[in-house]
């Protein structure tokens, strides 16, 4: 089991649909915002902001960069 806390850096299995200008490649850097029952995750580079439910959030997390 991999383990995070709130304010932690995660990288998902699918990358979000925005580009990063300085490189072009897409974004996959998002910070844990609220745990519970349910996780929101914000995207680093634009701000974008999803709520899943921790059994799918376990599922699609690839690893953890910074706690």
């Amino acid at each position: 089991m991999l383990d995070y806390e709130l304010g932690s850096i995660v990288e998902m299995k699918k990358p979000h649909a925005c580009t990063i200008k300085a490189t072009g490649k897409k974004a996959n850097r998002w910070e844990i915002t609220r745990l519970g029952a349910d996780i929101k995750i914000r995207c680093t580079n634009c701000g974008h902001e999803v709520m899943m439910g921790r059994f799918d959030f376990n599922r699609k997390l690839q690893k953890v960069l910074e706690k």
